[in-house]
C-alpha cells in the first residue's frame, strides 16, 4: 500500500470501524498476531502496518526521515489510503508514542487511542537524551543506539539469537531486564534462555527473524536517533492535552515503569483527561499484548465498543 511515498506492508482482518495497531521496537505487525481474530469477531476492521523502516515497509535512508511528525503523518496517510475518515489507534512500545501523538495532533480523525507499556508524557524541559544521559549514564541503551551502524550491526549479527534474548529478557518471565549496555553491547546483559516462556514459540522467533532479514534494525533505531529532534519539533504543543477517549495498559514487571515518576499512573488524567481506565497486568513484562493477549483483547473490545 502506498502511504506518503512509502510502500507500506499491512496485515488486516475483519470489517467495520477501523482500528490501527502500531507495533514497537524491535517488532512488526506480527506482534499483534493474537489481536486480529478477537477484534475482527467483535466487529472491527483491524489493520497492523509494518511502520516506517520496519520489516516489509520501505526504509528511507536519511535519519531525519523518522521524526514523530513523519510517523504521525504515516498513520494519517494510512487511514486515508484505506478509504476511511477516522480510526482508533492502538500502540505498543514505540507505537504508543505514535498513537498518543496522533491523537494529540489530529483529534478530528482519531476517535479513540490506547497505549500499551509507554504512557503519554509531558514534553521534557530540555533535550531528552541529555536528561537521560544525566540520569542513567552514558551506558543507557538509548544513548548506545545513537551512533549509526553500531547497534545496527550487533542486533543484525544473529537475528534469531537477538530476538530470543531480547524478547525473553524484557518479559515478565525473566529477571528484571537492565536498561544499560554492558560489555560493549546491548545484548550482553541478556542471557540466552535455555527455554522459551509459554507465550513465545520457536515459530514466533522464526517469524520475526524472517521479517527482519529484509531491512535489519536500522529503520527502527533511527526512531531513537530522532528523540532530540522530536523535542524540538513539538515545541508548539507544550502543555497540550490528549482529548480523545483513551486507555492505558501496563505490566507490573515492565522496565518502562522505572523510567518515569512513581506516581505517573495517578497523573495520567492530567495529560489525557478523557482516560477511560488503566489496565495494570500483574507480573506482565514489556511485551504486553503478546504476554497477556486474553486480558488485552477483552479490555480493548470493551473500550472499542464503548466509543
Amino acid at each position: 500500500m502506498s502511504v506518503n511515498g512509502l510502500t507500506m506492508h499491512i496485515a488486516e482482518q475483519g470489517t467495520g470501524p477501523l482500528v490501527l495497531l502500531l507495533h514497537g521496537f524491535p517488532e512488526s505487525w506480527y506482534s499483534w498476531r493474537h489481536q486480529f481474530q478477537p477484534l475482527a469477531d467483535a466487529g472491527f476492521h483491524v489493520v497492523a502496518p509494518d511502520q516506517r523502516g520496519y520489516a516489509g515497509t520501505d526504509q528511507p535512508e536519511a535519519i531525519d526521515q523518522y521524526t514523530i511528525l513523519h510517523l504521525v503523518g504515516d498513520v494519517i496517510g494510512l487511514i486515508h489510503a484505506l478509504g476511511e475518515r477516522e480510526a482508533v489507534v492502538v500502540g505498543h512500545d514505540w507505537g504508543a508514542p505514535v498513537a498518543w501523538n496522533t491523537a494529540l495532533l489530529r483529534p478530528d480523525i482519531i476517535r479513540g487511542v490506547a497505549g500499551l507499556s509507554v504512557p503519554p508524557t509531558r514534553r521534557a524541559p530540555a533535550r531528552p537524551l541529555d536528561l537521560l544521559e544525566k540520569r542513567f549514564g552514558k551506558d543507557f541503551y538509548q544513548i548506545y543506539f545513537q551512533e549509526p551502524g553500531v547497534a545496527d550491526a550487533e542486533l543484525a549479527a544473529d537475528l534469531k539469537d537477538t530476538f530470543r534474548r531480547f524478547l525473553v529478557a524484557a518479559s515478565g518471565d525473566a529477571e528484571p531486564a537492565k536498561a544499560r549496555v554492558e560489555g560493549g553491547g546491548f545484548l550482553s546483559a541478556m542471557p540466552r534462555p535455555e527455554k522459551l516462556p509459554s507465550w513465545l514459540t520457536e515459530a514466533d522467533i522464526d517469524a520475526f527473524a524472517e521479517q527482519y532479514a529484509r531491512n535489519g534494525f536500522t529503520g527502527g533505531l533511527n526512531w531513537y536517533r530522532n528523540i532530540n529532534r522530536n523535542w524540538e519539533l513539538t515545541a508548539a504543543w507544550e502543555g497540550a492535552r490528549i482529548t480523545p477517549p483513551s486507555l492505558y495498559f501496563t505490566g507490573t514487571r515492565d522496565l518502562v515503569r522505572t523510567f518515569g515518576a512513581p506516581d505517573f499512573i495517578e497523573k495520567l488524567p492530567e495529560l489525557a483527561p478523557n482516560l477511560r481506565g488503566v489496565v495494570d497486568l500483574e507480573g506482565c513484562g514489556h511485551w504486553t499484548q503478546q504476554e497477556r493477549p486474553d486480558e488485552v483483547n477483552a479490555a480493548l473490545v470493551e473500550f472499542l465498543k464503548g466509543l
